[in-house]
């Protein structure tokens, strides 16, 4: 069982190792046609084609390539209506002789937009109709019979890949704009979310004034949870911030924290964050100072308080 499954490893490596001398002026051709395309990339494809055209349409949607699939044999029945004038249809078939998609092949062809086809035989129907096709010469299926479509699904994933990385390269796509397509995902989390979504506002936020005492400054910290406190004077200008870490120290120094105000032992000015800042450079600011809450500030203007748990709870960590 071993030895088999390493085989069909092989043979698959091969396959897709095979590509890179496969490339042409034809691959150039498909890309400069979807660059140009101002509409979406249709991909149609029938069986293990199909499925694998629906993770190349997936793809290159979520990496700028606005794009979905269409089953070929629902597109005789009126799923065609789904493709216009402005789009480029990719169509997949290893034998380039699906008849679901010479069915349609007429129809598309009428609307005078660019058919891009991804085969394995370059004298098929589908080559031949296409204005630019991508051959993927697959030597072996990975099918002991030689039958199963593997080595050819996932050459035909791999091109599919190499477009997608190729266009998303082309069109400056940027880290952000691939947050915005996965806002759900923890890269959108940490690439979208910013100190402002999450942060405590109002009375939510620990605060005293600078001729508040240490003890009213405990009170302060246990009421909001937070491990630390904003000092501040009037209209909420901060002075500095209190902490367990500041109080830990007055203790050790066996200084009196009854008789002396709060601004005697706070950390000035503290360290801060603006709420347009993003949730991740919170946590890295954290990390950073070994802090579990930072003070959100405004021009000098306290606005907020974040902690630790926050970005937990927000799926930043």
């Amino acid at each position: 069982m071993l030895d088999l499954a390493q085989q069909v490893i092989r043979i698959e490596a091969n396959a897709v190792s095979q590509l890179e001398d496969q490339l042409d002026t034809q691959f150039i051709a498909a890309c400069d046609a979807i660059l140009a395309c101002n509409g979406r990339v249709v991909v149609t494809g029938m069986g293990k084609s199909g499925h694998i055209g629906n993770k190349i349409a997936a793809t290159l949607a979520s990496t700028g390539t606005p794009a979905f699939f269409v089953h070929p044999a629902e597109a005789s029945h009126g799923d065609l209506g789904m493709i216009t004038a402005q789009d480029v249809v990719l169509a997949l078939s290893h034998s380039g002789e699906t008849s679901e998609l010479l069915t349609i092949l007429p129809l598309i062809k009428r609307l005078g937009i660019p058919l891009i086809s991804l085969t394995g035989h370059p004298h098929s129907t589908l080559a031949q109709q296409a204005n630019i096709s991508l051959i993927l010469t697959v030597t072996q299926e990975a099918c002991p019979l030689d039958l199963a479509p593997t080595a050819s699904t996932t050459a035909a994933l791999v091109m599919g890949d190499a477009l997608a990385v190729v266009l998303l390269q082309a069109r400056g796509f940027t880290p952000e704009d691939f947050a915005r397509s996965h806002p759900g995902g923890s890269l959108g989390r940490r690439l979208l979310l910013r100190v402002g979504d999450i942060m405590h506002t109002g009375e939510r936020i620990p605060r005293v004034s600078a001729d508040a005492s240490v003890p009213a400054a405990l009170i302060e910290m246990s009421a909001k949870g937070l491990g630390m406190t904003a000092v501040i004077e009037k209209k909420d200008q901060v002075l500095g911030v209190f902490t367990d870490g500041d109080l830990r120290r007055c203790l050790e120094r066996r200084q009196d924290l009854y008789q002396s105000q709060i601004t005697t032992f706070m950390t000035r000015p503290g360290i801060h964050i603006h709420p347009d800042q993003l949730a991740a450079a919170a946590l890295k600011l954290m990390q950073d100072h070994q802090v579990n809450a930072l003070l959100v500030v405004d021009n000098t203007h306290l606005v907020g308080a974040v902690h630790m748990h926050d970005l937990l709870a927000a799926g930043v960590v």
